[in-house]
């Protein structure tokens, strides 16, 4: 008999498919009462998600299953760790603050009883992603995404550039997953099993099977395509056809954040090898760069934002692909500060277009003058992207290049790693600066089709609740345990979440190790990453010298035994 918990976990999918469907019995003009519905139900979702915090701290994990195909040996099941647990409350708390934008962002034409059940169902199959325990379970899971998504993006279907924006969208992702799905054919064959715990635990096992290679392309292919990686990284400006709040949710914080989330989740059974570290880092590399360079040059402002998450996105996608634990900390950390300051981004665009009537920046200018409130909060979300101090993009910038500087094959391109990213977070602090200077300053426009003014305060509240929670309390966000989503820390400091779990088959060798290409974690003992551990603790801390004194700290190894050990 299952406890509560886990029948949370249960309630917690379905929540956003009943209110989904809730949602479009309504009648076209109930408005209000359909931003209550689409609002109570988010609120729901996100008080079970808080609800079950301390059941996932510690590195406990929360779990249910029932029978599904039991012919096949599958069955339903969820799990909630800490990583799952984060991203739950990402999906859930930034759905509530779009929920809520957009009951003041629609007009009164649109047909509202379909945008919010749509949102509602795309919520519950983000949901049915990241707790998934079962891999088919979570491709199914994967492609309702991509079929909601196609839906949402295509909501004004009368104009061209949604529908052509939809399709392709569709069209890259539904065949990415249809690759993804071969790929989890292929190591559940090699495994014996579906189930996540089993698959994660069996890493030395898939790595050493002749069908490692095609497994891992065909898994990227899914991962990369759902979160515009290059080659595919052409559909994501496409989509900004769709409504801004559809952009701020789909685009910043959930559909585009499916494919990394997966990489991660997958690293300690498929990562670990050069393939891994040449195909995933080096996909990031390229996408991080040229999308920094691209955005530098877009006109319209979703555009840009959408080339700067493309950006962001390799950012976080070569984090994955060096290989490290505290590569996959500075990661999630990413995925978490991108999804906050993007989101904020996206709505004061939003904002902006519906205020004056364009989202050409050649025909802004001077904002500033208008809308004081807006501009401010759109500042301090740029800030964040371009990675100022005090701001929680700089933290998670800081691990990234800590992490660029190591040695991890020693190849050329590994030796020219720090000076190719510090151009491209150029690129980043360069569309950043452009974001502000040409949309708020400036002399102001004679020619914007509407005269701007403030939006009506609700819909400022919600941006700046997003814009503090993305920049507010840098002291306490990036503590390594935190960053795991809450699970318990080793004697290194490094979050078991992102850590692989004990191998089933420690003596398994691969024909890759015998010939020396095999190149293997460092062990998470090593005193780089202790050092690096106490660094960020160290920094984490005195950004946040200004907050309640920190309980005292053990250290982090033994200064007794080490002398260049530091506490």
């Amino acid at each position: 008999m299952a406890t509560s918990p886990e029948l949370l976990l249960v309630a917690l999918i379905a929540l956003p498919f009943i209110g989904g469907f809730l949602a479009i019995l309504f009648p076209a003009n109930a408005r209000n009462a359909e931003a209550y519905l689409a609002g109570l139900v988010t609120v729901v979702a996100l008080a079970v998600v808080i609800s079950t915090y301390s059941r996932v701290t510690n590195g406990g994990i929360v779990q249910y299953s029932a029978a599904w195909v039991p012919e096949l040996g599958l069955e339903f099941s969820l799990r909630m760790d800490g990583f799952a647990w984060l991203m739950a409350t990402l999906i859930t708390g930034i759905g509530l603050l779009v929920v809520l934008y957009a009951r003041y962002y629609l007009s009164p034409a649109d047909p509202v009883p379909r945008f919010f059940s749509l949102l509602l169902a795309f919520m519950g199959a983000m949901l049915g992603i990241v707790l998934s325990g079962n891999l088919i379970q979570l491709v199914f899971f994967w492609e309702l995404t991509s079929l909601f998504s196609f839906l949402l993006i295509g909501y004004w279907h009368q104009t061209a550039q949604a529908r052509d924006g939809a399709r392709m969208a569709l069209t890259i992702t539904a065949s990415g997953g249809l690759c993804l799905f071969a790929g989890v054919l292929i190591v559940g064959h090699i495994v014996g099993s579906y189930d996540l715990d089993r698959v994660l635990a069996s890493g030395a096992a898939i790595r050493s099977h002749s069908l490692y290679v095609p497994a891992l392309v065909l898994v990227l292919l899914g991962a990369l395509t759902k979160s515009a990686q290059f080659p595919f990284h052409f559909w994501l400006p496409h989509a900004m056809a769709a409504p801004t709040p559809v952009s701020a949710y789909l685009h910043s914080a959930t559909m585009v954040k499916a494919g990394v989330f997966l990489l991660v989740r997958l690293w300690p059974a498929l990562g670990g090898t050069n393939e891994w570290l040449w195909l995933v880092g080096s996909v990031g590399l390229i996408t991080f760069v040229l999308g920094a360079f691209l955005a530098i040059f877009q006109q319209d402002l979703k555009g840009l934002l959408a080339y700067s998450t493309i950006s962001h996105l390799g950012l976080i996608t070569l984090l994955i692909g060096l290989d490290t634990p505290l590569g996959q900390v500075a990661a999630i950390f990413h995925i978490m500060n991108h999804a906050l300051f993007k989101a904020s981004l996206f709505m004061a665009a939003g904002i902006i277009d519906h205020e004056t009537g364009t989202r050409d920046m050649r025909r802004l200018g001077g904002l500033w003058r208008f809308m004081p409130i807006t501009a401010t909060l759109a500042m301090v979300a740029a800030a964040a992207m371009a990675g100022v101090p005090l701001l929680n993009g700089f933290l998670s910038k800081e691990m990234f290049f800590a992490e660029t500087i190591e040695v991890h094959d020693n190849s050329l391109i590994d030796q020219a790693l720090p000076y190719i990213v510090t151009v491209a977070s150029m690129f980043t602090v360069a569309y950043s600066l452009r974001f502000i200077r040409e949309v708020f300053f400036g002399p102001p426009s004679q020619e914007l089709p509407r005269t701007p003014s403030e939006p009506p305060g609700c819909t400022v509240i919600w941006t700046a609740l997003l814009v503090t929670v993305a920049t507010s309390r840098a002291d306490g966000a990036a503590e390594p345990a935190e960053l795991g989503g809450g699970a318990a820390t080793g004697e290194d400091g490094v979050p078991a979440a992102v850590t692989a779990p004990p191998d089933p088959q420690p003596a398994a060798s691969s024909a890759r190790t015998a010939a020396g290409s095999h190149r293997r974690r460092p062990p998470l003992d090593t005193p780089r990453i202790r050092t690096a551990c106490q660094f960020t603790q160290r920094r984490t801390r005195r950004i946040g010298s200004d907050g309640p004194a920190a309980e005292p700290r053990r250290p982090t190894c033994d200064p007794v035994a080490s002398p260049t050990c530091s506490s």
